[in-house]
């Protein structure tokens, strides 16, 4: 039987869980600062401990997750720590999904076409901070959590925000961002999962998140919130997610607009989509659903669900995480012989 690996971070818990569930032997490789925290847990089999998780494209570090028949479950901290470029020629492991469609997910550009390409209503691009004319979200490009996003609504805004991430080191130029419409509404996060084996799209879970501070100043009374505008910049880092259950009448066009995204996968991102991803965006005050992000791999918000979510047990008589979805499609996949459509 293959081992499931994982990196020890962002939901390496309920992946590992997933897998020991459905049967198979884990590993995980896990910065020794945070051994300590994957040693309380009886699922995890084997340890690769690393200083930096960029040393997992080390010649010693594949041997070992060869020698295990290992497949490696990507999630965001793949993409933030080791990169997009480690990940697509020196990672020489079989990784269960599709490694194309990290870069289209960490690349801006990439990352537009496609959304576009499966008929999204999107939020309106600002190619230059000149243009600005309205209020706007200024994005970094890849898995960066939320972190250095801020809020503009003119070019001496904007370039007031760039200085301060200038001066902090966290951003070197104006090329490593995106300026985004930003769209009052209700942020909703679609936790998606595309079988090969069943030919199907499945909704497994749909989550809010906790963004600090800009969650946290809506609790102060706006007379206070005046008082600290000078010298008060909002941040975005995502710390933790909430469960969200969407009105029913809702659902067909989520299903509909996932389905759009693999079709669109399928076109322009061979194989295609496999697996988990997420769609993110804003229902607005007409209850249109705008979306200004995607994510091709599993993502953190699915953590909610390690016993299953209300959508996961409409699909599934037994609690099923996106973790051990992910488990299931590989042992359905071992099982059948499809195993290397699964793999990339």
């Amino acid at each position: 039987m293959k081992t499931i690996a994982t990196l020890g971070s962002h939901c390496a818990l309920q992946i590992l869980k997933g897998a020991k569930d459905e049967g198979f032997e884990t590993v995980i490789i896990t910065k020794k600062s945070r051994e300590g925290l994957y040693r309380r847990f009886d699922f995890v089999d084997n340890f690769i401990a690393v200083e930096h998780f960029s040393e997992i494209t080390e010649s010693a570090h594949l041997a070992r997750l060869n020698e295990l028949d290992s497949i490696l479950i990507p999630h965001g901290t793949l993409i933030s720590e080791v990169g997009i470029k480690k990940v697509e020629n020196d990672l020489s492991i079989p990784f269960f999904g599709s490694r194309g469609i990290l870069k289209w997910e960490a690349d801006r550009d990439l990352k537009e076409r496609l959304m576009k390409e499966s008929d999204f209503r999107t939020p309106k691009i600002f190619e230059s901070a000149e243009d600005i004319d309205r209020l706007t979200i200024v994005k970094r490009s890849g898995a960066a959590g939320g972190f250095g996003y801020f809020l503009a609504k003119d070019l001496a805004s904007f370039n007031e925000n760039m200085s301060r991430l200038r001066s902090a080191g966290i951003l070197q130029s104006d090329e490593e961002v995106q300026i985004q419409e930003y769209v009052v509404g209700v942020p909703v996060y679609f936790q998606f999962f595309y079988s090969k084996v069943k030919n199907r799209l499945e909704l497994i879970g749909i989550d809010r998140r906790y963004e600090t501070n800009v969650d946290g100043l809506g609790r102060l009374p706006a007379w206070e919130q005046l008082e600290m505008k000078e010298g008060f910049f909002p941040s975005y880092l995502v710390v933790g997610n909430s469960p969200l259950v969407l009105r029913e009448s809702l659902l067909n066009y989520v299903f509909e607009m996932g389905e759009k995204f693999v079709e669109a996968c399928t076109r322009l991102v061979p194989p295609g989509m496999i697996g988990p991803f997420c769609i993110e965006g804003v229902y607005n005050e007409k209850g249109d659903f705008i979306a200004f992000e995607f994510s091709g791999r599993i993502v953190a918000g699915t953590n909610l669900y390690v016993s299953g979510s209300p959508y996961s047990s409409l699909l599934f008589d037994q609690p099923v995480s996106m973790g051990r979805r992910i488990a299931i499609e590989i042992r359905e996949g071992v099982e059948s012989g499809s195993i290397g459509k699964l793999l990339t």
